[in-house]
C-alpha cells in the first residue's frame, strides 16, 4: 500500500525537498502552500500523515492542527517549524502534534521521524493508490487517472480486496469465500470470472490484455503492481 503524506509548507524549496525525499522512500506525496489549501486536501484526499509548517498564509499551522484534532480525524501530524523554544514545542505537542521537527533539519532524519510516527500511531491511509488507480473504501469511490469509476458493489469489493493484497494470488474459491456475501456463496466459480471481466473493462487500458488484474492459468487471479 502506498501511504499518502501531505506536506504543508509555503517555502517551495523546502516543500520540493521534502517531497523528493519522501517519494524516494515510496510515499505518495501531496503538497499545499497555505492553510486553506491544506484543509481542502485533507477532506478530499484523506492522507495518513501531514507534515505541517506552523507559519502559513491564510490559516496558520496551529489553526490547521486544531481543525484536524477537533474533528478527531485519523491523521498523524508532524510539525515543521523555525520556532525553537521549549515552551513553543510543548504547546505544539499539547495541540495534538505527534512529533516536532525544527528548521533547519536533515531530510533523512525527517523521513525516519515519519516512519516512526506511522509505526507508533498505527495511522493508515483511507485510500489505496497503485499506478494511478485509487480506491477510497470509506467513501465507496474508485478512480482511474482522477476520473471516478462506475462500479457495482461486487466490482468495488473485488477491487478493494485485490488492492489490499497486491501481488497476491487468489483462487476463485478464495475470492468466493472472502469477497462475496455469505448469502451469495452458492454462486458458481465462473461468476467470479464474469465480475472480473466487467471490472477489467473499467480499469484496464486493454481489457483483452490486462496489466492490473492478471490470470494465473489454472490457479486464479492476481492484482499486479
Amino acid at each position: 500500500m502506498q501511504q499518502t503524506i501531505l506536506v504543508v509548507e509555503d517555502d517551495l524549496m523546502i516543500q520540493n525537498l521534502v517531497k523528493i525525499y519522501l517519494e524516494n522512500e515510496g510515499y505518495d506525496v501531496i503538497t499545499a502552500s497555505d492553510g486553506e489549501e491544506a484543509l481542502k486536501i485533507i477532506t478530499e484526499e484523506e492522507p495518513c500523515l501531514m507534515i505541517l509548517d506552523l507559519m502559513l498564509p491564510k490559516r496558520s499551522g496551529e489553526e490547521v492542527c486544531r481543525w484536524v484534532r477537533d474533528r478527531q480525524l485519523d491523521l498523524a501530524i508532524l510539525m515543521l517549524t523555525a520556532k525553537v523554544s521549549s515552551r513553543e514545542k510543548i504547546a505544539g505537542l499539547k495541540m495534538g502534534a505527534d512529533d516536532y521537527v525544527i528548521k533547519p533539519f536533515s531530510p533523512e532524519e525527517l523521513v525516519v521521524r515519519v516512519e516512526t510516527i506511522l509505526r507508533r500511531t498505527g495511522h493508515t491511509c483511507q485510500r489505496l493508490t497503485y499506478n494511478r488507480l485509487t480506491i477510497r473504501p470509506r467513501k465507496g469511490e474508485a478512480a482511474l487517472y482522477g476520473q471516478l469509476l462506475s462500479l457495482t458493489k461486487i466490482e468495488f469489493t473485488l477491487l478493494y480486496h485485490f488492492m489490499r493484497y497486491p501481488n497476491t494470488l487468489f483462487s476463485r474459491e478464495q475470492l468466493l469465500e472472502q469477497v462475496y456475501p455469505l448469502t451469495e456463496n452458492i454462486v458458481q466459480d465462473r461468476t467470479v470470472d464474469v465480475h472480473i471481466k466487467h471490472l477489467r473493462e473499467k480499469i484496464e487500458e486493454n481489457p483483452s490484455s490486462p496489466q492490473r488484474i492478471i490470470t494465473v492459468r489454472g490457479m486464479g487471479y492476481k492484482f499486479v503492481v
